[in-house]
C-alpha cells in the first residue's frame, strides 16, 4: 500500500499480481532510480543492457504465450508498467514497444517460422525490435502513409521512411507497415539488411532516457517470408496499437504516483512561514484532489485490465483509459510541480522530467484528440475524423 492509496485498492488485487509488482518496483529502485536523471541529462540509456534484464525477469512480451514469453494476464503487466513507469516513462516504452508493439505483431500475425526465429530472444532481451507505423509527414493519419511494398519475383522491395520509432537505433528487427498493391501489409525487417539505414533522433527534450530513431528504406530487398502473413489491411498495426495502449493506460499511474508521493514527502518536510508547506489549506486542496484522480485512474485501469482479460476489451475502452489517465497524470505532474516551487524545475526531484515525458505520452500512440474522435464515433455513431 503507497501513501496515495486513500481506498484500500490494494484489496482488488490476488497475492500473485501484488508480487509481480513488487518484484518489478525492486527492480526499478535498484537499476533505474539511481541512475535515471543522469540518463535523462544526457539523453542516454543503456537500453541493450536493460532489455537482458527485464528479459531476465520474464518483462518482454509478458502477456504473451508461448516462445519464452511469461504468459502473465493483462493485469499483471499493466501493474509492471505503472512500476516501470514510476521510474521513467521511457524505461516503460522500452519494455511496451519491445512488447506490446514488435513481439505481439510477429505473435499475432507472423508465421511459425518467424515466431521461432525472433521471439524467444525477443523475450530474453538478446533481440530488441521496434514497430515502423509513423512517418515523417503521416503520425495520426497512417492510411496516408506513402512508404510502399511491391513484389519482384518471389522478393518485396521496400521504399519509404519512418520516424518518431522508440528502440530504432538499437533494434536487430523492425516490424515495417507500408503499402502494397492489395493493401497495407507488415514485414518483420532485419535493420542489417541492405538499404535499410537508422538515424538517431537526439535534441529532444522529453523522453531522452529512451532511444529513438529515423529509419529510412531504399529499395530495401527481402525474400517472401519477411511478410507477416496474417497481417492484411490497417486494422492490424491498430490492433497492435491498442495494445499498447493498455499499458500505457496503466504506465501514465506510475509516473503520476512518483510525482504524487514525491511532493508528499516534500510538502510535510518543507517549511514556510513557520509550518510545513502540507499544512496550508490550498496545499491540502491540491493534495486531494490530485489523490482523488490517481484512485480513479487506478480504478479505471483495473477494469480495462479485468476485461481485456476476459476478452472483452474494445478499442474505444482502451481510448477512454488512454485519454483520461495520460491527461490526468500530466495535470497532477503540473500541479505537484507547483508545490516544489523552484525546485520542482531541478534534476535533483523527478517531477519536470516525468511532466516533460509526459508530453510525449499525451501524443504518441493516438494523441488525445484522436482519442475523443475514437470515443465520439462511438457514441454518436459517425466518424468525425475527415
Amino acid at each position: 500500500m503507497t501513501p496515495v492509496d486513500l481506498l484500500d485498492l490494494d484489496s482488488l488485487l490476488d497475492d500473485e499480481e501484488r508480487q509481480i509488482r513488487s518484484v518489478v518496483r525492486r527492480l526499478v529502485d535498484d537499476r533505474v532510480r539511481p541512475h535515471v536523471a543522469e540518463w535523462y541529462e544526457q539523453g542516454q540509456v543503456p537500453a541493450r543492457e536493460l532489455a537482458r534484464e527485464f528479459g531476465r525477469l520474464g518483462l518482454l512480451g509478458m502477456h504473451l504465450t508461448g516462445y519464452g514469453c511469461a504468459g502473465s494476464t493483462a493485469v499483471a503487466y499493466g501493474l509492471a508498467c505503472l512500476e516501470l513507469e514510476a521510474g521513467d516513462s521511457g524505461v516503460r516504452s522500452l519494455v511496451s514497444v519491445q512488447g506490446s508493439l514488435a513481439m505481439y505483431a510477429i505473435w499475432r500475425y507472423g508465421s511459425e517460422e518467424q515466431k521461432q526465429r525472433w521471439l524467444p530472444p525477443m523475450a530474453t532481451g538478446e533481440a530488441i525490435g521496434c514497430f515502423g507505423l509513423t512517418e515523417p509527414d503521416h503520425g495520426s493519419d497512417p492510411a496516408s502513409m506513402v512508404t510502399r511494398a511491391r513484389r519482384d519475383g518471389d522478393d518485396w522491395l521496400l521504399h519509404g521512411g519512418k520516424m518518431w520509432i522508440t528502440n530504432a537505433p538499437v533494434a536487430d528487427v523492425a516490424v515495417i507497415w507500408a503499402r502494397a498493391e492489395e493493401g497495407v501489409r507488415g514485414f518483420a525487417v532485419p535493420l542489417d539488411t541492405p538499404g535499410v539505414s537508422v538515424r538517431e533522433i537526439r535534441r529532444k527534450m522529453s523522453l531522452r532516457a529512451s532511444v529513438t530513431g529515423e529509419i529510412s528504406l531504399d529499395g530495401v530487398r527481402l525474400p517472401a517470408d519477411a511478410l507477416l502473413p496474417g497481417a492484411a489491411g490497417l486494422k492490424a498495426p491498430l490492433s497492435c496499437l491498442t495494445e499498447a495502449r493498455h499499458g500505457i493506460v496503466w504506465g501514465a499511474l506510475g509516473a503520476a504516483r512518483d510525482c504524487l508521493e514525491t511532493t508528499l514527502g516534500y510538502a510535510t518536510t518543507r517549511t514556510q512561514f513557520g509550518r510545513p508547506l502540507a499544512g496550508f489549506q490550498l496545499t491540502q486542496a491540491k493534495l486531494a484532489d490530485m489523490a482523488v484522480e490517481w484512485q480513479k485512474g487506478f480504478l479505471l485501469a483495473l477494469h480495462l485490465g479485468r476485461l481485456a482479460d476476459a476478452g472483452k476489451l474494445r478499442p474505444e475502452q482502451v481510448s477512454v483509459g488512454k485519454l483520461n489517465n495520460v491527461r490526468e497524470a500530466l495535470a497532477i505532474a503540473r500541479q505537484c510541480r507547483t508545490i516544489l516551487g523552484a525546485n520542482g524545475v531541478s534534476g535533483e526531484y523527478p517531477i519536470m522530467r516525468h511532466a516533460n515525458n509526459l508530453e510525449s505520452v499525451l501524443t504518441y500512440e493516438g494523441t488525445s484528440e484522436i482519442h475523443q474522435l475514437v470515443i465520439g464515433q462511438r457514441l454518436t455513431g459517425l466518424n468525425a475524423f475527415a
